[in-house]
C-alpha cells in the first residue's frame, strides 16, 4: 500500500487462537500497522487465547493457546485513527459483546463505514452494537439466531472457509477462512495483493509448533500461492498434531496441546522440481524429522538447487542433519571476506 494503513484487532481472553494471531501477523507482514487491544488490559499485558477445533462431538472442543501479547492499550485507543477493525471470535466475544465501551467502539466503525472483519463468534459483537440490522452476514452456525434476532440476513456458509460480504463487512465462520478473510481485508482497506503463482512445500510433522506452521500455511495462501503441507508416513487427508509453546516464566517454555493441522499432499509424492520453495516449521517435530533419510535428502533437494528454504526455531535441527549448515556459514565467510 502506497500509504500505510493502521486497523485495530479487538481481543479478549480466550478469543481463538488462529483467529487472532494469523491476521495479526499476515497484516504486519503485508505493511499494515496492527493494534492489538483487550478492554482492561495495557500494551504488553497478555490474553490467553483458546483452541478450538471440531472433533466429532457434538460441538467443539476447548483447550488452552498460546499467550497472545498485546501492544496497545484500550483505554488509550481513538477510532479515528484506524482504517479498519478486525473481531477474531472464540469465547471472548462473549463476555465483549456486553461492554459498553466495546460497542461504541464498533459503532464507530460502521457509522463511518470503515471496513470490519469479524469471524466465528465475533459476530455476537456485531449483534450486540446493532450494526447489522439490514445486513448479509454468517458466522459460526451456532451464532445464528443472535444474528437473525438482531435482524441480519443470514447466509448458510457452505464450507467453514466461506466469506460473506455487504459493503464495508466481512464475515465468516471459522478460522479456515484466514486466507480469504485477509485478502478481502486488504482489499477493503484500499490494497490489493497479486497472486504469485509460487508454489511452496511446507514440510511437517506431530507435534510441529502450532503458530509456526499455521501462521505462515495461511499468510502465503492469502498471497495466492500454492501450499502443500507433507509429513513423513501420512498421506493428504491426515493431520498432525501440534504443540503450543509458550514462555511462561519457568526455565524452559511450557507445552500444551494445540490444533490437529491437516495435510493436503502426499510426502511420497514430492517433486522438488515443482515447487519455488520449502518451509520447515519447528516444535518437536524436527527432532525426529532429521533422523529421516528421505527428509535429508529433500532438504538436500531443494538447498541444492539454491530455492528459498525458510526454517524456524527447532526446525534448524533438520538443516543440521542435512549438513547444509557449514556450507552455508563457509560461503557467507568467503563472501565476507572478499
Amino acid at each position: 500500500m502506497a500509504n500505510q494503513k493502521r486497523v485495530l484487532l479487538l481481543c479478549g481472553d480466550y478469543v481463538e487462537d488462529y483467529e487472532v494471531m494469523v491476521p495479526f501477523q499476515a497484516l504486519l507482514a503485508y505493511g499494515v500497522a496492527v493494534d492489538a487491544v483487550c478492554p482492561g488490559k495495557k500494551s504488553g499485558d497478555i490474553c490467553r487465547t483458546a483452541v478450538h477445533q471440531l472433533s466429532g462431538h457434538q460441538t467443539y472442543s476447548e483447550s488452552r493457546g498460546h499467550n497472545f501479547a498485546l501492544n496497545a492499550t484500550f483505554d488509550e485507543i481513538e477510532a479515528s485513527k484506524y482504517d479498519g477493525l478486525f473481531i477474531p471470535g472464540g469465547r471472548a466475544p462473549e463476555y465483549l459483546a456486553m461492554n459498553e465501551s466495546v460497542l461504541d467502539l464498533v459503532k464507530s466503525f460502521a457509522n463511518t463505514k470503515k471496513p470490519i472483519v469479524a469471524i466465528c463468534h465475533g459476530q455476537l459483537i456485531l449483534a450486540a452494537a446493532d450494526v447489522v440490522r439490514g445486513r448479509k452476514c454468517t458466522a459460526y452456525p451456532a451464532v445464528k439466531p443472535v444474528l437473525v434476532a438482531a435482524g441480519a440476513h443470514w447466509e448458510e456458509p457452505e464450507t467453514l472457509a466461506s466469506c460473506t460480504i455487504d459493503g464495508n463487512l466481512i464475515t465468516g465462520p471459522t478460522y479456515e477462512g484466514n486466507p480469504e478473510f485477509i485478502r478481502l481485508f486488504v482489499k477493503a482497506l484500499g490494497g490489493s495483493i497479486v497472486g504469485s503463482g509460487k508454489r511452496i512445500l511446507f514440510l511437517c510433522g506431530d507435534f510441529m509448533e502450532d503458530y509456526e506452521v499455521k501462521v505462515p500455511f495461511q499468510s502465503l495462501q492469502a498471497l495466492e500461492c500454492h501450499v502443500d503441507a507433507v509429513c513423513p508416513k501420512k498421506k493428504a487427508g491426515e493431520k498432525c498434531p501440534t504443540a503450543v509453546h509458550d514462555f511462561e516464566g519457568d526455565q524452559t517454555y511450557s507445552e500444551k496441546p494445540g490444533h490437529d493441522f491437516p495435510l493436503n499432499a502426499n510426502f511420497e509424492s514430492v517433486d522438488v522440481s515443482s515447487y519455488d520453495g520449502l518451509v520447515i516449521p519447528g516444535g518437536r517435530a524436527p527432532e525426529y524429522l532429521a533422523l529421516d533419510d528421505d527428509v535429508i535428502k529433500l532438504v538436500q533437494e531443494f538447498m541444492e538447487s539454491k530455492k528459498p528454504v525458510a526454517s524456524i526455531c527447532h526446525g534448524q535441527q533438520i538443516l543440521s542433519a542435512a549438513g547444509v549448515l557449514k556450507v552455508s556459514i563457509s560461503l557467507n565467510i568467503i563472501e565476507n571476506g572478499s
